[in-house]
């Protein structure tokens, strides 16, 4: 099993020990995510828990119009389904790929069991809640008073946080889907940070080359 496909590599799944691993291996399946794929619509309850090792899922808030903004990005640093041991039900947004990879999924129910009978994994899922409430929080405020390249420059550093390289396929429509702004606006504060040299973006490519700039300008 490659580094990619370990389900280990998700620091989640990390924490478990041997006996739980043992409990919970039968049951984690291995699937491929696409770039904008739907993992679950707003207002459903997800029946499975995505533990991502190498790609990214973004929870979007959608409103009636249509337009949308993320207010929280999960990698392999944690887990899509919290409403599952919450108690939550329905997602109060939608799950989309906003970056292609791989991810482990576990029935809710498996999730729910191990969470009341494994203290240990109960407490690092708590942990990862409050992390993820911290995260949205963050967001909200970033929004509201940040310029959009501030906004870039946190969801570049973010997301690169939850990936294995220093890339990103990714355009500049979904970037503005992403932060609720307007398309030209992303393409000009992209073009700013690309002629200091701080990222290189090609058709839908982005890499970063200078990450401590983004965390000066963010």
């Amino acid at each position: 099993m490659s580094h990619q496909t370990d389900p280990f590599t998700n620091h989640i799944l990390a924490t478990l020990d041997e006996e739980a691993r043992a409990r919970l291996m039968p049951h984690l399946e291995f699937v491929e995510m696409k770039l904008g794929d739907v993992i679950h619509g707003f207002n459903q309850a997800p029946d499975c828990a995505y533990f991502p090792v190498d790609g990214l899922i973004s929870l979007l808030c959608v409103m009636e119009s249509g337009a949308s903004a993320e207010v929280s990005i999960i990698g392999n640093d944690g887990v899509l389904g919290v409403g599952l041991f919450m108690g939550g039900g329905a997602s109060p947004g939608q799950a989309v790929v906003q970056a292609a990879g791989s991810a482990w999924r576990l029935p809710g129910q498996m999730l729910l069991h191990e969470f009341r009978h494994n203290h240990h994994f109960q407490s690092v899922l708590l942990c990862y809640t409050q992390g993820l409430m911290m995260q949205m929080a963050q967001t909200a405020i970033c929004n509201r008073y940040h310029s959009v390249e501030q906004q870039l420059c946190r969801w570049l550093l973010v997301s690169l946080d939850r990936l294995p390289s220093n890339r990103l396929l990714m355009t500049h429509g979904l970037i503005s889907d992403m932060l609720g702004v307007r398309r030209e606006s992303v393409t000009e504060a992209s073009g700013r940070l690309q002629r200091l040299d701080a990222i290189r973006n090609r058709r839908g490519r982005i890499e970063v080359l200078d990450r401590s700039q983004l965390e000066q300008l963010g």
